[in-house]
């Protein structure tokens, strides 16, 4: 029986080299399901990411590429005699995630592909053994660079379309890892290994205004005040005539924090974790949604109030906004939400601004998601925390499009993943004449108006420096 199924697989395999070898000579197929059509591949020099002439129009009118090349720190005695300069990889791998290849090895697919190459300038891309060999001579004079970079180029943008208030929210994730990175480690809050870098978006538009990679074991707060003191410094200094808030979870609920903000005329709205002065403090507050309750015993109900409150380890007494609410349907569940401030707003408005901040959670699945910025695949600490802050301009380069020049379009709430199918997927066929290269689009591309609308807001973009 056992030499029949020998014989059985040795005859299958060798049918399948057959049939390989056949396959490798088709240069032309009937499809069985309408022998009316026939596929081949002679279409000629084709490229299925030509919108990402977009992108790169938008970055050559803001700057983009050009800031980056001029602000970049790398440690290298060789970088004139590279071919891919450190200042081309980092652009290069900005694009790949935002067309969605997220990993360093992609580029090996895209080596030869007529956008990249084009937008990117180069004969071809570089590889991923050059991306590894980048990866190596980073450094945290590099990462510091790459901020110094997003700031330039945030000030820019604000020269386009500045919020007339700032909300600086403040949170942090998790960023799975699967081998040996160093710094990474068990996190009991995600109940997963990884790191648990540190995150702060502008809340009104969304904007991501710092990212720094921490280990995984870390607590939330671990180095906020360090994070946080740059960024209020310079907005107090460079729009002091906007309205400045810092807002955060319990998790960031620190003495250091408050007076830091304090110091810096900036206002804030942290959650409290619950304890039983605060409960002592709210009691007068408790005691009148009972009586709302006996009046109706299965509804919902809802009351707001404030108190002044001193934590042990505060050296003086800061307001306190309280909500306490029953449920419909629960006779005896009391829900509370604690929020430590310095605004003048009334308890209801500020327990309602604080609670706004469930957008961020959505800012940071698009830059996990979409963009990929959680794949922390070296094994060096300092090689990774460069990846974040490549996630970090790659998020940015599309929101401050889609902010600036999507907006009044069908796509101007669109998330990455949608805007690829949108706009940066369109195939077109190259045609390469004496003086021209023209990228022949879809004549059918049923976004062609919005498309030529992007492009028209993108030339009316006028930045000073």
């Amino acid at each position: 029986m056992n030499s029949l199924i020998k014989k059985a697989i040795n005859f299958n395999k060798s049918v399948q080299e057959k049939v390989i070898k056949i396959n490798k000579n088709i240069k032309e197929q009937v499809m069985r399901f309408n022998k009316k059509i026939k596929i081949n591949f002679e279409g000629g020099e084709i490229s299925s990411d030509t919108g990402m002439v977009i992108y790169k129009e938008f970055d050559e009118q803001i700057g983009f590429s050009k800031t980056i090349k001029e602000n970049l720190e790398v440690e290298d005695d060789s970088a004139d005699s590279r071919i891919h300069k450190n200042e081309d990889i980092m652009i290069q791998r900005i694009y790949q995630k935002l067309a969605g290849y997220n990993t360093d090895d992609a580029s090996d697919d895209l080596r030869y592909d007529p956008t990249f190459t084009k937008i990117l300038n180069k004969e071809g891309l570089a590889s991923q053994p050059t991306i590894s060999r980048y990866n190596s001579r980073v450094t945290k004079k590099t990462i510091k660079s790459c901020q110094k970079i997003n700031e330039k180029l945030q000030d820019k943008i604000y020269q386009i379309e500045k919020p007339k208030h700032f909300i600086f929210d403040l949170d942090s994730t998790n960023c799975e890892t699967y081998g040996e990175q160093y710094g990474s480690d068990y996190n009991s809050h995600y109940g997963s290994n990884g790191y648990h870098p540190l995150m702060l978006f502008e809340g009104i538009t969304g904007d991501f205004l710092k990212a720094e990679l921490r280990s995984g074991d870390v607590y939330t707060s671990r180095n906020v005040v360090r994070f946080m003191g740059p960024i209020l410094k310079k907005y107090n200094k460079e729009y002091p005539e906007t309205v400045r808030v810092i807002r955060g979870d319990s998790g960031f609920a620190v003495p250091e924090l408050y007076e830091l903000a304090e110091e810096h005329d900036t206002l804030y709205i942290i959650r409290l974790k619950e304890n039983p002065k605060l409960f002592e403090k709210a009691t007068e507050y408790a005691m009148e949604l009972s009586e709302l309750c006996k009046i109706d015993k299965t509804g919902a109900h809802v009351v707001y109030g404030e108190f002044k409150y001193k934590a042990t380890s505060w050296e003086i007494e800061r307001k306190v906004a309280v909500k306490i609410e029953r449920p419909a349907g629960e006779e005896t569940i009391y829900k509370y939400t604690f929020i430590v401030n310095n605004m003048t707003l009334r308890p209801k408005e500020t327990i309602e601004l604080y609670f706004n901040r469930g957008s961020m959670e959505n800012y940071i699945k698009e830059c996990k998601k979409d963009l990929g910025i959680d794949i922390m695949s070296s094994t060096e600490y300092i090689a990774n925390a460069a990846k974040l802050q490549e996630g970090v301009l790659a998020y940015n380069l599309n929101n401050w499009l889609r902010r600036t020049c999507l907006k009044g379009t069908e796509m101007e709430t669109m998330r990455v993943e949608t805007l690829r199918t949108k706009i940066m997927k369109i195939g077109s066929r190259v045609v390469r004449g004496a003086r021209y290269i023209t990228f022949k689009m879809s004549s059918s591309y049923p976004y062609k108006e919005t498309f030529w609308e992007i492009m028209n807001k993108i030339n009316k973009i006028v930045i000073t420096a």
